[in-house]
């Protein structure tokens, strides 16, 4: 029984396919190091005769069938096209046998059934891949060092009750060298960008700054620790509460560290387990680790491309009320003047409806900035 609850540095399903058991990364990092050669991990491309000589000795074949292999297998005789012509790779021939090409046939069939075939998602996903994938630093300070870990990291919706969703609304990569602050400045979240206030007696009073610009409080929780951000000197410690709160009903102890100071390869965390990241107060996000991997030659190899963004959610846009057309600007409550009670206007919309051309407010109403979500699409 000792044996089978030794706490090991492999990371182990502790629920199938779903989370695994608690691991340190940087120690999880070393150990791969330790099994691989560097050749396995190293940027340099492999050398194709060592590789040749490898592929012949462990799979116990002469050179003459090894030379078959490779011209049998090689691109040139995958060409569906006479050598003399210029590739088009988007066409597929009609008679293709091939089933990757006969399902990637039926999905052009289908796209071109579409009056767009991507939309302004899909292009921004692909011009993300196509910046950073294979991407090398111009200098060499920047160039992140073989045999360094790579995470995957899930950022969902703030938790809210009537409404929440379980997708993913941000995807980043991050080495293992990376702060959990450098995560923070990273994650985009609308609660952050809320401007505090009843501006309806005269709109053009709105400050300039935002609820981060004051609220600059925020934690991360990964197993039983406390991360907090404390780089500011506006920054409280807002942890202390559920601290204390469990002390005193006997849960086990948790402790406190700097996000700032601590890497992600100092954590000890379980890949697929949800854990918590927590700003504004009571802004909840949760945040999943699905990977943990070493850097290879084909990922971006530029360090101040990170954290890196590989994936955001699209999000609807709420329009406005009056026009339809224009994203909402200005949430206003008891408003006789308009047609729902809360309600959105653009900023046009609002002012010629709630004002007279002196800028004097028409009625009694309440009106708060608002900052759409789908704005940041």
């Amino acid at each position: 029984m000792a044996a089978c609850e030794a706490k090991t540095n492999i990371p182990e399903y502790e629920v199938l396919d779903i989370n695994t058991k608690p691991f340190h990364i940087d120690t999880f990092r070393t150990e791969w190091l330790k099994r691989l050669q560097p050749d396995q991990y190293s940027y340099e491309p492999p050398d194709e005769e060592a590789f040749d000589a490898n592929f012949v000795t462990e799979m116990g074949i002469d050179e003459d069938t090894m030379a078959d292999l490779k011209t049998i297998c090689s691109v040139d005789s995958l060409l569906c096209h006479p050598k003399d012509e210029q590739p088009d790779t988007d066409l597929v021939p009609d008679d293709s046998t091939l089933s990757t090409l006969i399902q990637r046939k039926k999905r052009q069939d289908y796209r071109s059934t579409h009056k767009c075939s991507k939309n302004r998602h899909e292009h921004y996903a692909d011009e993300l891949e196509r910046a950073t994938v294979e991407r090398k630093p111009e200098a060499v300070e920047h160039l992140i060092p073989e045999g360094e870990v790579l995470l995957t990291i899930n950022v969902f919706y703030a938790a809210v009750f009537e409404k929440f969703k379980v997708r993913p609304y941000m995807t980043f990569l991050m080495t293992g060298s990376h702060t959990l602050a450098e995560l923070r400045d990273a994650i985009c979240c609308v609660s952050d960008l809320q401007v505090c206030g009843e501006f309806s007696n005269n709109p053009d009073t709105v400050p300039d700054f935002l609820s981060k610009d004051h609220f600059k409080s925020a934690f991360f929780f990964f197993e039983g620790v406390f991360y907090n951000d404390m780089r500011f000197p506006e920054c409280q410690d807002i942890s202390i509460t559920t601290i204390e709160w469990a002390k005193s009903r006997n849960f086990p102890t948790f402790t406190q560290a700097k996000m700032e100071d601590t890497r992600f390869q100092d954590l000890e965390v379980k890949v697929g387990y949800p854990y918590l990241y927590c700003h504004q107060g009571d802004c909840e996000h949760l945040v999943i680790i699905t990977d943990v991997r070493l850097m290879h030659r084909d990922d971006c190899l530029d360090r101040t491309t990170y954290p890196l963004l590989i994936h955001k959610d699209r999000i609807d846009t709420n329009k406005c009320a009056a026009c339809h057309v224009y994203i909402g600007r200005w949430h206003t409550t008891n408003d006789q003047l308009a047609p729902s009670d809360p309600c959105l206007f653009c900023d046009k919309c609002f002012r010629m409806l709630h004002y007279d051309p002196q800028g004097n407010k028409l009625g009694q109403f309440q009106a708060f900035p608002y900052i759409d979500r789908g704005a940041f699409n």
